[in-house]
């Protein structure tokens, strides 16, 4: 990856790699997942200790191939008597509904089970060679592979499945007599034959199998999840105008009869209600986008963001962990900030809420139908009660009453000629 980041925290969808991997574990109803990192990606250990806990962690040292990897969990799967599904960090979209249909042929019929492919294109790929009886007898890599077996194009996706004894005890047969001298999962699969057990084969698409191992291939995975989140968005009713310019993250939920401008960017933790539209170049994240409302142009929403049915934000606002209450509004060059505004409250243009004093946050608060003038600026922490208004110009520093005016400037004094004798002499100056 030509990174310091471990390639499994690289992110798609805005979901590390390895956290893909964890979820397919979670949707199937895994008992428990251990995450095998090598001893040279302590970050990824503590990724993985942050989210399963310390005792969820397997350290494979050296590291010497992906059988290795596997037996490097064995300590951490002491006692467990059940099946076993092995994925990988590297390749995210594997389907919880494909694992289960891995563990449903195991239960049916026993032995091993391994996800195998159609690919396009399968040179690279190891090569599922299947036998009379419909099992699989081997696994081949392309490298060792026949000019005969280059031809099939079932390929293997390196998920497998099979029951903790048996998985353990075929790991424990396994040589590393090859070039790269590691031992290779790949190899369960013809040991296990020789054993005498069933190896099936389920075979999902190639889609859900890719796996990430450059720059090139993580901006490829994203432009495939981009595709899906998209299709689904509009199956769902959701209407996109230009498709191909908005970006989702793997948890944004979008309701039906929301409108989507070109150019829009989801991060992680959006929700948006029904009949919303989002106008073009909006960047989002960690928001709640009521039902109704209109936001952008031009508008960003920051984590903690809380709109209200039939909210308007428009062009230039930035608005971060703050609530609008219905029909709240701010519609051009606002920064709202730690705040609550009140049903119907209006922002003017360029209203600030100033929340951070260098060390701390503060909140204010706008009551329903209050009127912030333009270029208020708002010293946090601060109430404008209901109803109330400030004048344009004003900086609030202190709490206004329902129904009250706040007026915050220096009286306004001309001093008659002053500009015209200005002007004079500076062009005097400039002359002499």
């Amino acid at each position: 990856m030509k990174s310091d980041l471990p390639k499994v925290l690289h992110e798609v969808g805005g979901r590390a790699m390895l956290d893909w991997a964890i979820a397919a574990a979670a949707g199937v109803g895994a008992a428990r997942t251990i995450v095998v990192t090598g001893v040279h990606s302590p970050a990824v250990g503590e990724h993985a200790a942050r989210t399963l806990g310390p005792d969820a962690v397997a350290i494979q040292d050296p590291p010497l191939g992906t059988a290795h990897a596997v037996r490097a969990a064995e300590r951490a799967l002491a006692g467990f008597d059940g099946d076993i599904v092995v994925l990988y960090g590297d390749a995210p979209f594997v389907p919880a509904e494909r694992i289960e249909q891995m563990f449903a042929l195991r239960t049916e019929k026993g032995g091993l089970v391994v996800l195998g492919f159609e690919a396009r294109d399968p040179t690279g790929y190891g090569r599922l060679l299947i036998g009379g009886d419909g099992a699989v007898e081997r696994i081949v890599e392309h490298k060792d592979a026949t000019p005969e077996q280059r031809t099939v194009r079932l390929c293997n996706s390196g998920v497998l499945c099979a029951d903790a004894r048996t998985l353990l005890r075929l790991l424990s047969m396994v040589k590393n007599e090859n070039a790269k001298g590691e031992y290779y999962l790949t190899d369960v699969v013809a040991l296990g034959r020789g054993a005498g057990f069933e190896t099936h084969v389920v075979i999902g698409v190639e889609a859900d199998t890719l796996g990430v191992n450059s720059k090139a291939e993580l901006a490829a995975a994203e432009a495939a999840f981009q595709q899906r989140m998209r299709a689904a968005a509009m199956e769902a009713g959701v209407t996109l105008i230009d498709p191909a310019s908005v970006f989702f993250s793997y948890d944004t939920r979008v309701a039906p009869d929301v409108v989507i401008e070109p150019n829009v960017f989801f991060g992680k933790g959006v929700r948006i209600a029904k009949g919303a539209r989002i106008k073009a170049f909006c960047h989002i994240e960690g928001a709640d986008i009521g039902e109704g409302a209109n936001v952008g142009p031009f508008a960003r929403f920051r984590p903690g963001t809380k709109l209200g049915p039939r909210v308007k934000i428009g062009n230039f606002v930035e608005v971060k962990n703050s609530t609008f209450a219905e029909r709240a509004q701010a519609s051009h060059l606002a920064y709202v900030g730690d705040t609550d505004v009140g049903a119907r409250a209006n922002l003017g243009c360029g209203t600030i809420t100033c929340n951070y004093d260098g060390f701390d946050k503060y909140r204010t608060t706008i009551g329903e139908d209050a009127f912030i003038g333009s270029d208020t600026s708002l010293v946090a922490p601060v109430t404008v009660g209901a109803r109330a208004y400030t004048g344009t110009g004003s900086v609030v520093t202190k709490d206004v009453p329902d129904g009250a005016l706040a007026v915050a400037r220096a009286r306004q004094h001309n001093i008659e000629g002053w500009a015209d004798k200005n002007r004079a002499k500076k062009r005097k100056d400039k002359e002499a």
